[in-house]
């Protein structure tokens, strides 16, 4: 074993620690891990940055965007208030209104904003028809998930994989190749979730935002949940004035299934969601910011003009349109040499669009950027570039056929399928992608097979976080405002990471030949 072997492999260790344990932010974990490398040689300085100019990362950035411009048009406010029964109805009857829907959305929109729009108007549409939050809040999420898995764009780690199998000299992913086996994957777990999830999630939480203050009438209770840059993370609740900083009093702290009215000993914690007594000003003053992943204060915000509304859904339409059609062959040839119409060209240009339209406020577009995901997939790319320079992929991967008694490339597939999802739900989807992408390609090098079976598997495994609240955004910000359990997650997760890994381990090698 050499010396850059052990390095390597002692480095990845102490990344794996450091991010199951949540010493900080994803992000900064794997680039202390690619700093390591730089001062050992392992990585030259253009290897350890050319994560961060790669094209995937960008269009990452890019599609934050878009997203944000969607969500400010006010189109996505109206499409749920529209598809919610405004009269009595079942549990299966909304689901059934709800989940295809809300899937289809999250093929071509970054998770989180939709969830983030959606779940506290499905909360109180739930107490208006008085049906229990809790049967459509943790469904919300996993459908996100699952029409994510279906498209190129649907969600970060698809784009990830993709520009990693570019890198590595192969054609990657079209628009809607991923969705050959993500199109099973959704409709069965959305069947799953039909005729299983009022039986597996709880009923009835204990939710005490009716708070009133009786000394003024004009504060009310709003739900906030904790982003990556709230300044008070890990800070005790007592020693951070919370009401000097915002304006506003913590009522009450939400955290697994727990909810604590004794603050002074608890600290915060990235994804808590706090029930705070304050005024009208507080949303318009925050609202915007990313100290808070989401806001909710039971009132709707005033829509964007019925035009916006429209041109923002149009510049969406064009450019999936484009960029499907812009892979095609005969496309190809009609186009000037330098010019390729693919998904990176058409979201830049729907991205300028918008902005000097001023669909998202083009003076705070830094503000919609979730920065540690991107210096997460940069940092991705080095990762992977050390695991495959230094050996280790190789050695890792001889091990793994080793141990299964050379069964042959199917074994291997469920092998990497359970390695991946086990990493999305124990740390990051990106960082399970970029650990698992290596491994992946030496596998299928000494098996002398085709790499894409094992490119897709990862993608469905990278994404397929259903199991914890932790591996995923959309878990975390449901979890606090359901109020959730942890066991809640694993107790109807775990059945649909099995539905994943069974579709996923028999479909994918009928597609994409070994």
């Amino acid at each position: 074993m050499t010396f850059e072997i052990i390095i390597v492999l002692l480095t990845l260790i102490a990344m794996l620690a450091a991010l199951v344990m949540d010493k900080m932010r994803p992000g900064m974990i794997l680039f202390s891990a690619v700093v390591v490398f730089l001062c050992t040689g392992i990585l030259t300085p253009k290897e350890m940055l050319e994560g961060f100019s790669n094209k995937g990362m960008i269009t990452v950035a890019m599609l934050f965007l878009v997203s944000e411009g969607v969500r400010q048009s006010g189109a996505l406010t109206q499409f749920i208030k529209k598809l919610l029964p405004q009269k009595q109805t079942t549990v299966f009857k909304a689901q059934l209104r709800l989940l295809p829907s809300i899937a289809f959305i999250s093929a071509f929109l970054n998770n989180t904003p939709v969830v983030v729009i959606f779940a506290p108007i499905i909360k109180r549409w739930a107490n208006y028809v008085k049906l229990p939050a809790t049967y459509f809040l943790i469904p919300l999420s996993y459908v996100t998930i699952l029409g994510g898995i279906c498209t190129l764009i649907g969600t970060s780690t698809n784009l990830v994989v993709h520009s990693m199998i570019q890198e590595a000299g192969m054609k990657g992913f079209s628009m809607f190749e991923l969705g050959k086996v993500g199109i099973f994957i959704a409709i069965a777990g959305i069947i799953y979730l039909f005729l299983f999830s009022h039986k597996l999630l709880p009923a009835n939480r204990p939710d005490n935002t009716a708070i009133e203050d009786e000394e003024n009438s004009s504060l009310h209770p709003v739900e906030a949940v904790l982003g990556a840059r709230f300044p008070g993370i890990n800070k005790r609740v007592s020693d951070f004035d919370f009401k000097r900083h915002y304006g506003a009093e913590v009522k009450e702290l939400r955290r697994n299934g727990h909810t604590y009215t004794n603050l002074n000993n608890v600290r915060f914690r990235e994804g808590d969601t706090l029930i705070l007594l304050a005024d009208d000003s507080f949303i318009q003053t925050w609202g915007e910011s990313s100290v808070f992943i989401m806001l909710a204060n039971g009132k709707d915000h005033e829509p964007a003009q019925k035009k916006k509304r429209w041109f923002a859904l149009i510049l969406l339409l064009i450019m999936i349109i484009g960029a499907t059609i812009g892979e095609l062959p005969a496309i190809q040839k009609l186009l000037p040499e330098g010019i390729k119409l693919d998904m990176f060209f058409f979201v830049s240009v729907t991205t300028v669009l918008m902005a000097w339209t001023k669909i998202f406020p083009p003076r705070k577009y830094t503000k919609y950027i979730s920065w540690d995901i991107l210096i997460t997939i940069a940092c991705a790319f080095a990762i992977s570039k050390a695991m495959e320079s230094s050996g280790v992929a190789d050695l890792l991967a001889g091990y793994i056929i080793g141990l299964s008694h050379n069964y042959g490339p199917y074994v291997l597939l469920a092998a990497m399928f359970i390695i991946t999802n086990i990493f999305t739900e124990l740390i990051t989807n990106n960082a399970a992608a970029a650990l698992s992408f290596p491994l992946a390609l030496s596998l299928s090098q000494q098996l002398g097979v085709s790499p894409m079976p094992f490119f897709v598997v990862i993608c469905m495994a990278a994404s397929a976080s259903f199991s914890t609240p932790i591996g995923y955004q959309t878990n975390l910000i449901v979890q606090g405002i359901g109020n959730y359990k942890f066991t809640d997650f694993v107790r109807i997760g775990l059945p649909l990471n099995i539905i994943t890994f069974l579709i996923s381990v028999f479909v994918i090698p009928q597609i994409w030949e070994f």
